[in-house]
């Protein structure tokens, strides 16, 4: 019995957390960028964990109202975690179209930016392989875009396009430009 209470709790957040990410697009992402389908988005596992971590939580809540303390708090405490990554999902992501694109992120008002006002790049190489392009804007930001992002790469790849032809610089004469070392941009150093 109490598992048919668990999946019943597994699956109306699952179905909250699917509405409001609908919701949210339907009421704040209604420019041309996030109209055109294009995007970096995280991986759909910050969204899959954080609901599980939500539905445990509710779980634990539910059986800590016995009397146990410690399974009240373990729980506030696993979906608090879990809200918090599903948030961090639904709030983050990098819309573009042909010239420009928005930088969405939880607590801060979205930017929009024009490819030309990527002033560079620095590489991170992570332990286990994953790889950060860092760009730096114009005015003083920076937009991480890690190699398990969704659409990271296409992205940099529209980005440099849009980059040069805002510039007027051709891609044969950008020596830097090499994907396959995840190079799209100058090299902070060499700006």
């Amino acid at each position: 019995m109490q598992f048919l209470a668990v999946l019943i709790i597994a699956a109306l957040v699952f179905g909250v957390c699917f509405l409001f990410d609908k919701a949210f697009d339907k009421a704040f992402r209604s420019k041309a960028q996030h109209k055109s389908g294009l995007a970096v988005r995280l991986s759909k596992r910050y969204a899959a964990f954080g609901a599980i971590m939500i539905a445990l939580g509710a779980a634990a809540l539910l059986a800590g109202l016995d009397g146990s303390v410690v399974l009240i708090a373990g729980g506030l405490l696993i979906l608090v975690t879990g809200a918090a990554l599903v948030v961090y999902y639904a709030t983050f992501g990098i819309f573009y179209d042909a010239d420009s694109f928005i930088l969405t992120t939880f607590g801060k008002k979205s930017t929009t930016y024009s490819f030309r006002d990527i002033r560079c790049q620095r590489l991170y190489l992570i332990q286990g392989g994953s790889v950060v392009v860092e760009l730096h804007m114009v005015d003083g930001r920076s937009v991480s875009l890690q190699s398990t992002m969704e659409g990271s790469y296409p992205f940099l790849d529209v980005a440099f396009a849009g980059w040069c032809r805002q510039t007027g610089k051709k891609p044969e004469d950008c020596g830097f430009y090499d994907p396959s070392q995840h190079c799209w941009f100058p090299d902070m150093e060499e700006t």
